[in-house]
């Protein structure tokens, strides 16, 4: 009898992995979500300086479309771009036409929020500072609840048109935009 319930065990162990294959790619230190330089996106504030253009130089936010609406060059895709990724296309588009050697560079003056969700005293949105931890955002979102699982989280990520999820330790850092669920605990 005892073989017998740790077969069947086993086999619900492996139904129940085998149904979540389907499901978003994990959030791993290993994926690219966690690696790499920041990555603009809807909702980034962008301070784009144009060295002797004055009337150039100002702050820039990334719109629903993902594009940046600059003087004299109009629309330019900005995301998933990195800030040098971006300087250096609004410094062709303005070599091409209107400027004889643009010297641009692209800063993030304020980045998008992140959202808590679950088990935590004031859920929703939230300004996002660097070097922020899952626990720092919770802490911003009133803290846990008595009910809160305080160890794990789980977090979304959005890169580029790809969704990743996954759980993480609450000490790991976030990035803007990112949506972290607090669990409930068990016992």
């Amino acid at each position: 009898m005892i073989r017998f319930s740790c077969r069947l065990a086993l086999v619900l162990m492996s139904l129940v992995l085998a149904g979540c294959a389907g499901e978003r790619p994990p959030l791993t230190t290993a994926a690219p979500a966690l690696a790499g330089p920041y990555r603009i996106d809807t909702g980034d504030e962008l301070r784009i300086v144009v060295y002797e253009q004055p009337s150039l130089t100002n702050l820039y936010e990334v719109d629903q479309a993902g594009l940046v609406s600059l003087p004299l060059i109009g629309d330019i895709p900005a995301r998933s771009l990195t800030t040098d990724e971006l300087a250096a296309r609004i410094t062709g588009e303005l070599a091409m036409s209107y400027l004889r050697e643009p010297d641009v560079t692209v800063e993030v003056n304020r980045y998008r929020p992140f959202f808590v969700l679950g088990e935590v005293g004031n859920p929703g949105q939230y300004e996002y500072v660097p070097g922020m931890s899952a626990e720092t955002a919770i802490a911003v979102a009133g803290g846990f609840t008595p009910r809160a699982n305080m160890r794990l989280v789980r977090i979304s990520r959005t890169l580029g048109d790809q969704l990743f999820e996954g759980k993480i330790s609450v000490t790991e850092p976030i990035r803007p935009g990112d949506t972290i669920y607090v669990y409930e605990r068990l016992l």
